[in-house]
């Protein structure tokens, strides 16, 4: 599913180009960070018997959005921000129907990460969307 999100995120059209990766551990040194980067990591899955023979499964997926930024903090936190805004804006409602996967959440949460602004000027912002799929 992850892999699914990533190829629907590059088809989006954003206010700034992205990298886009489905990554197992989302560790990067800060060189890397220097563009955008949005690494997707699956999260969780929960499963739940909804009849005898039907079985929800609900997948939360995790968006880190990264970059490591210059001294104009504000300016580019509210930049940073607006480009979060977009993937929302992108992801809310957008199911996944090759894999019969129906959008059900989407959380930003941090918005942003305060302690790696102040500690290593990296925007740090993670986005969880869930989604469900039914089985029968």
């Amino acid at each position: 599913m992850a892999d699914a999100i990533v190829a629907d995120l590059k088809t989006g059209t954003f206010s700034e180009p992205l990298t886009v990766h489905r990554r197992v551990l989302p560790e990067y040194e800060l060189a890397e960070l220097k563009t955008l980067t949005i690494t997707v990591v699956p999260k969780s899955v929960v499963i739940a018997n909804v009849t005898r023979q039907a079985t929800s499964f609900e997948v939360a997926i995790d968006f880190g959005i990264q970059q490591k930024i210059g001294k104009d903090t504000d300016d580019e936190v509210l930049r940073l921000s607006g480009v979060v805004s977009e993937i929302v804006t992108f992801l809310n409602r957008r199911s996944l129907p090759t894999l019969k996967a129906q959008f059900k959440t989407i959380a930003n949460e941090p918005v942003y990460a305060p302690e790696m602004l102040s500690e290593k000027r990296l925007f740090l912002s993670v986005l969880t969307v869930t989604y469900t799929v039914m089985e029968s």
